[in-house]
């Protein structure tokens, strides 16, 4: 069977953006609003999406962006949507920096019943100094460090997840067995930065367990994913960015004992769809005008742990700020002196791209169709997670994209499976110990 292109959405609230959400046409509570995310989440089912994603942050300030300073809790909301869908997966953000495995390990799995294996876990190191200070820690540990504690802590969660292996409660009321003990087993982890006994008190779900995301587009988050993850969000600027990108975890992976099909690509990407090109660009520039060039300035400063960039010339370059924001969002904000060295762009212009990105993926229907099958055949994407912020854009990709990609045979008509993993074409994950049953 040929393989097709898989979608997740973005669900954001009032977005992304610092003033998007006074656009007249966006729920100004949408970021606390339940109905608002479960008509969200019923449109990309009735889509065939494989999943939506909740992202998610642990610190605010008074600048942060409004979408950050009143929302829900990942797996809360995530939970209330499961009763709402049927088919789509879900996904939500949770940190390994600041979240025991027992806990995690507890409540993804937890979640993933309740759905009946439609969950997934965005698996985060939080790079901002205020998670920190809200987790009873007074700086923000190292890029490497909080990478590998993430390691040891997923291994721990997968580990609790294997406690039980199949057939393990075997709940006979005429002889009064409900478990069979040899199957049941403890972890007995001792390590760098956990020290785990277990077993965790949930047996597997239909899917084994759920799948795991990574959002890190570092070297050392690309590592980690190829080592772990089933997939990756990410996002690029160009088709030559995402198939080098793309080329680089598949064989990353590779050379941990995995196959081409064991890790999917995510790019995020923003589609804008209109009539004509012209009238795209319009629905852009209208709605970059919402933001001021002082809130585009200090939400560039988010990404560099907040660094003021208030006192720079805006029409200047973009000025040398040294390792600001090195042990924070670090392939981000590489990315983003990058951009603005290659193209002598000023700090004005960096600011409005980073706080209201112009998409690659702008044009009529036909246009954005064509972009998305180019990246998916070229080798830059297994999918994309389609993100939303302009008003009513989601509505006109599913509307209008979608069904083009279905005529042209690349993309699903229908839900092939329940699972998350089967949506994704995943392998459902062996029980470890199961294999260790059958090595004795």
């Amino acid at each position: 069977m040929a393989k097709k292109i898989k979608f997740g959405a973005m669900i954001h609230g009032v977005g992304g953006t610092t003033d998007g959400w006074r656009h007249p046409s966006v729920p100004a509570d949408a970021s606390v609003s339940l109905p608002f995310y479960k008509e969200r989440a019923k449109l990309a089912e009735k889509a065939n999406f494989s999943f939506i994603f909740i992202a998610d942050g642990l610190s605010i300030n008074e600048k942060s962006l409004p979408h950050f300073l009143n929302r829900f809790e990942p797996i809360t909301l995530l939970t209330a949507i499961a009763g709402a869908t049927e088919r789509i997966g879900i996904v939500g953000t949770l940190s390994t920096s600041y979240s025991q495995p027992f806990n995690v390990a507890r409540q993804f799995l937890s979640l993933d019943h309740i759905s009946a294996g439609r969950a997934g876990w965005n698996v985060v190191t939080s790079p901002s100094a205020g998670a920190a200070q809200n987790f009873n820690e007074k700086d923000l540990p190292s890029h490497e460090e909080r990478y590998k504690k993430a390691a040891e802590h997923l291994t721990v969660v997968k580990g609790l997840w294997d406690s039980w292996e199949d057939g393990a409660f075997v709940r006979n009321k005429e002889t009064g067995e409900f478990f069979d003990k040899g199957k049941m087993h403890a972890i007995n982890h001792e390590g760098e930065f956990f020290s785990v006994k277990g077993p965790l008190n949930l047996e597997r779900s239909p899917q084994g367990y759920p799948v795991i995301f990574q959002a890190g587009s570092s070297e050392r988050g690309k590592t980690f994913a190829a080592e772990s993850a089933d997939a990756i969000f990410t996002g690029h600027e160009t088709l030559e960015e995402a198939v080098e990108f793309y080329k680089d975890v598949k064989i990353k992976a590779h050379k941990n004992g995995r196959s081409h099909d064991d890790i999917l690509i995510f790019p995020g990407i923003s589609p804008i769809i209109a009539g004509t090109v012209e009238e795209a660009n319009e629905i852009y520039e209208d709605f970059i005008s919402l933001v001021p060039i002082d809130n585009a300035i200090t939400y560039l400063g988010r990404f560099f742990d907040h660094f003021d960039f208030s006192t720079f010339p805006l029409d200047e370059p973009f000025p040398d700020i040294g390792d600001a924001g090195k042990e924070a969002f670090q392939s981000t904000t590489d990315k983003i002196k990058r951009m603005a060295k290659d193209n002598k762009l000023t700090l004005r212009q960096v600011a409005q791209q980073v706080a209201v990105p112009r998409s690659t993926f702008i044009g009529t229907p036909e246009i954005v169709a064509d972009k998305i099958q180019n990246w998916f055949e070229s080798g830059g994407a297994d999918g994309f997670i389609i993100n939303s912020d302009i008003p009513s854009q989601f509505k006109e990709f599913v509307e209008k994209v979608v069904p083009i990609l279905q005529e042209r045979g690349i993309y699903e008509d229908e839900y092939s499976g329940r699972t998350l993993r089967e949506h994704l074409g995943l392998k459902k994950p062996t029980n470890q110990n199961t294999n260790k049953a059958l090595e004795v």
